[in-house]
């Protein structure tokens, strides 16, 4: 059976006048198991952090960090937006992400609606009931420890969207490693890495509506810190092919963070979160699955943005290609900004683990699909917990 709706990657984006910004290449091939370099301040540059080894790159690359601070980061132009997957470089510029400027990075997108997609899908199942979502309880560093959101800037302006730490096997019980979707970090077809790419765990912890966090300092929206995407990797499928309408590369949308804090402590991101999920690979058959719930901080109406919900269903199938892997989905009127958040089911130790992540969803929410995570998944899994073992 097809679904009866289109589906839109679920985009968060806000026309706003950025203040900053600098980006430029990477060094090294996103699968590589290259060290990591050490991110050191320049002279001149207003807390610009560049790792030391890619000053050479950012010229070879024709980008000058003083243009750059004064305007040229708007530059969106196809032909000079780095979108190789080695290119990605993402400059920590502190206290870029105030809370005025992630709260209102909460606006929408407007879905784009594609007629044709689902057309020529494999097995799919009906199209699961609506499934009403639920605030999670505040405060969140309690209920849903390892969420929340990821914030970063593209053509459009400020953009937000969810995320979830997980566990880094080469760095037990010390993990800077996040999940999230790949469209969160990536273009995909027509474009290439976003900026500024900073994840912010239980974000508005106490649940406070939008009105409410309006001049709020950051230690109130941000509890936790601001941790800057040192590295980030998603599949070559989502980079080749994917898109905001029809489900374009959804199987492959998603993505592993590495992450450091905007302001140093000393400890990991799992550390000072106190949790991390695991992540389960090529999970039991869609079928056998009892239930997911999925969390994200939504932000198009009804919702505002600013507090996590959950949605808890029975997972079914979704198919948009009869030659891709077929995708988990389930009932929830999430909307955008849900994107990247983590689904966690049983694992095989009968222990929460982290099985997908929001991808897309029709332009009506009603239900969200997520990809089931195979061995693409693992394999920027483990590069990204190799490059910095």
């Amino acid at each position: 059976m097809r679904p009866n709706r289109p589906v839109t990657a679920i985009l968060c984006a806000a026309t706003l006048a950025l203040t900053a910004a600098a980006c430029g290449p990477g060094d090294g091939e996103a699968g590589g198991d290259a060290k990591p370099t050490v991110a050191v301040s320049l002279p001149n540059t207003d807390g610009i952090k560049i790792p030391d080894q890619l000053k050479d790159k950012l010229k070879e690359h024709g980008i000058d960090l003083e243009k750059w601070k004064g305007g040229e980061w708007k530059n969106w132009k196809k032909e000079d937006w780095l979108r190789e997957a080695g290119d990605y470089i993402n400059p920590i510029i502190e206290d870029l992400w105030d809370p005025d400027r992630m709260r209102d990075a909460e606006q929408p997108q407007r879905p784009a609606v594609d007629p044709d997609a689902g057309k020529d899908q494999g097995v799919t199942d009906p199209t699961p009931a609506p499934v009403a979502a639920k605030q999670a309880n505040p405060p969140y560093h309690q209920s849903v420890p390892e969420s929340g959101k990821v914030f970063f800037d593209g053509p459009e302006g400020s953009m937000v969207c969810s995320a979830t730490v997980v566990k880094d096997p080469a760095h037990p019980g010390k993990s800077n490693m996040v999940w999230t979707a790949g469209h969160c970090v990536h273009a995909g077809k027509s474009g290439g890495w976003y900026r500024n790419i900073a994840f912010v765990p239980s974000y508005n912890n106490a649940g406070k509506p939008a009105a409410q966090l309006k001049g709020a300092p950051r230690e109130q929206v941000a509890p936790y810190g601001v941790w800057w995407s040192d590295w980030a990797q998603t599949s070559d499928q989502w980079i080749a092919t994917g898109g905001p309408t029809g489900g374009a590369g959804a199987p492959y949308d998603f993505a592993v963070l590495h992450v450091t804090p905007e302001k140093g402590s000393g400890k990991s991101l799992e550390e000072t979160v106190g949790s991390a999920l695991p992540v389960e690979f090529n999970a039991q058959p869609v079928p056998k699955v009892a239930g997911i719930t999925a969390t994200g901080y939504p932000a198009a109406a009804p919702f505002d943005g600013q507090r996590a919900f959950q949605c808890t269903d029975k997972p079914g199938r979704l198919s948009l290609n009869a030659t891709d892997p077929v995708m988990y989905r389930i009932g929830c009127t999430m909307t955008g900004g849900a994107s990247g958040g983590g689904w966690v089911a049983a694992g095989a130790d009968g222990k929460p683990a982290l099985v997908s992540n929001t991808s897309i969803g029709p332009a009506k929410a009603g239900w969200l699909a997520g990809p089931r995570l195979g061995p693409e998944a693992k394999g920027i899994f483990d590069a990204v917990s190799r490059k910095f073992k």
